[in-house]
């Protein structure tokens, strides 16, 4: 049972809590203005703490991770086995990783230390769901945080929009597993209804990619994949055959270069041939131009003008004609042997072009029969990156097969975990009938027996359903008290069998809207049934329904809890100030 409540901060209101119905009543003060709201006076605050000091994570919307109270240090008592009184669990805002227990009862050894422990917030999760829960070993779906999240319900969590979930984004196999677990049923076969619920969820994120444009890439459909397979299949096969088929030529760089050098020299013999037929040209326009001299006409001119030359003189002309003659001979002689040069080098080279040639010739060939090493390398690279894709091509169809068939697979499977769902629960008519009774009995005490009440609990296509309900006309208070007792139910049947604590905590929240006869009805069921299964119900109430209820019938006797919190002045919160 939880014992107190308080903090290392003189202005909290501390509470003592006792075995039995314990009410904390927030109340409305003669100066209290229309603007004031018992709201604000810390009701719900309690539940927060009570579940931030069992372990709750955390996060920046915590409210003991706001900045006005995350240096405060809270501390809850309560009772544990083997300590001689009671457990003290202390934990602030601003070390929220942490808490300190006293005595320790986190030893290595397992023996009581009285000292002052510092625990990670882990380790005292797993302290809670072995001692509270009796949880041990492999335990998946089931939490002891999941667990106490319905035993303690929060409104900032949508605890009280429906009895089987106690948050609002819960899924139905997730909080379906933690009520089997309390109410004594399968939770390990519940808890498969998870496992298909993860495959379904996978397999709709995967068909949600495959219709998307740029993500359906990824995955793709089976049928655009064959084509694409098909294509790649063809484009190794060719890769493998143009390997099979190389063949290395021995020197390749070595021939590939002679074979350039070859090139370059019949270019360049082209280019001399070139430039020898210019000048062969030139040498025969000299040739046509060298002629001999003319001098006959000399000695007719002379005889005309009235000259008449001396033999002397003739026989100087004519030594003049010899040696001429004997130029243009010595000229033409030179001309004819520069031509015939020529030729000689034009034949020569035309030798050699052709010998090169027939040479170049057979290397093309050999280089384009076989190739370089390094060439058979670069193909195998190729061949490995192109077999690389067929095989991501091959997991990818594998992949989209498997997703087009694994909507048959989950339909078979949900279908066979219904079935063996179904055998386990013919089996466990025990505990089926005791909470089925308990549940009617609970409600048959707030609407007497003209009404019908029962707790359905079957094997579901998505999960094991468990459908607590009374007839009614669907009002909100009605629905609240189908949560009343439904809650009060497995809080119960799990204390009875050793799956949960001796306590039950209910918000305010939970008794907006209800009748003041069914409230009054259950205050006084909630103390009878602690009276009688030795456990404690704690419930935060405004005054004006606990005085609804005590017109109706109810007497709050020694229940209700001082202090009393307001709603007006700065110190008549829970924490003693605003914030």
């Amino acid at each position: 049972m939880l014992r107190r409540i308080g903090a290392e901060d003189p202005r909290f209101k501390t509470f003592e809590f006792k075995e039995g119905l314990n009410l904390i009543v927030a109340d409305v003060t003669p100066k209290s203005l229309d603007t004031d709201s018992r709201n604000s006076a810390g009701k719900s605050s309690i539940v927060e703490l009570i579940h931030f000091l069992l372990g709750a994570r955390a996060d920046t919307k915590q409210l003991a991770r706001k900045k006005a109270i995350r240096d405060i240090m809270f501390s809850l008592d309560l009772d544990w086995p083997g300590v001689p009184q009671w457990l003290q669990v202390r934990r602030r805002g601003k070390d929220a990783g942490f808490v300190y227990l006293s005595p320790n009862i986190a030893t290595a050894t397992g023996e009581l230390d009285l000292g002052l422990q510092r625990v990670p917030v882990a380790e005292w999760n797993a302290l809670i769901e072995s001692t509270m829960f009796g949880l041990g070993g492999e335990r998946d779906g089931v939490s002891g945080r999941a667990l106490l999240s319905f035993l303690i319900r929060r409104a900032s969590s949508h605890g009280f929009n429906e009895p089987t979930r106690s948050f609002s984004r819960q899924s139905e196999a997730d909080a379906s597993t933690n009520l089997a677990y309390l109410l004594g049923l399968d939770w390990k076969l519940a808890g498969r209804y998870r496992e298909i619920a993860a495959r379904e969820a996978t397999r709709q994120q995967l068909r949600a990619a495959v219709n998307d444009p740029v993500w359906g890439r990824i995955v793709g459909s089976t049928a655009d994949l064959r084509g694409q397979i098909a294509i790649a299949e063809q484009r190794v096969s060719r890769l493998r055959e143009q390997i099979s088929a190389f063949r290395i030529v021995p020197e390749y760089e070595n021939l590939r270069e002679r074979a350039d050098d070859l090139a370059r020299e019949i270019r360049q013999l082209s280019d001399d041939d070139v430039i020898a037929r210019m000048n062969m040209d030139h040498l025969r326009e000299a040739m046509e131009e060298t002629v001999e001299a003319e001098v006959d006409y000399l000695e007719s001119v002379f005889q005309e003008v009235g000259v008449v030359l001396s033999d002397q003189v003739k026989k100087q002309y004519q030594d003049v004609e010899i040696f001429h003659r004997s130029v243009v001979r010595n000229r033409r002689r030179y001309l004819s042997e520069e031509m015939a040069a020529v030729e000689q080098e034009l034949r020569e080279r035309r030798d050699r072009r052709e010998t090169l040639g027939r040479e170049q010739t057979e290397i093309l060939r050999t280089l384009n029969d076989g190739g370089a090493l390094q060439a058979l390398t670069s193909l195998q690279t190729v061949l490995a990156r192109e077999v690389s894709k067929l095989e991501a091509l091959r997991n990818r169809y594998d992949a989209a097969a498997a997703l087009e068939s694994s909507a048959r697979e989950i339909a078979s499977m949900r279908l066979e975990l219904q079935e063996e769902m179904t055998h386990d629960l013919d089996e466990r008519v025990a505990q089926t009938s005791e909470a089925t009774l308990l549940f009617g009995e609970f409600a048959q005490a707030l609407y007497g027996e003209g009404r019908s009440a029962y707790l359905a609990i079957e094997a579901g296509r998505n999960s094991l359903r468990i459908v607590p309900r009374i007839d009614s006309d669907d009002s909100r208070g009605i629905g609240n008290m189908v949560i009343f007792c439904f809650d009060l139910t497995f809080a119960v049947i799990a204390h009875r069998h050793n799956r949960g604590p001796d306590f039950l905590v209910h918000d305010s929240h939970l008794f907006d809207g209800v009748d003041a006869r069914q409230l009054a009805a259950a205050l006084e069921l909630a103390r009878r049934t602690c009276e009688r299964e030795s456990m404690q119900y704690i419930a935060t109430l405004n005054s004006d329904d606990l005085e609804k209820a005590q017109r109706a019938g109810f007497e709050a006797r020694e229940d209700v809890l001082n202090p009393i919190l307001t709603d007006r002045y700065e110190d008549g919160g829970l924490f003693g100030f605003r914030f």
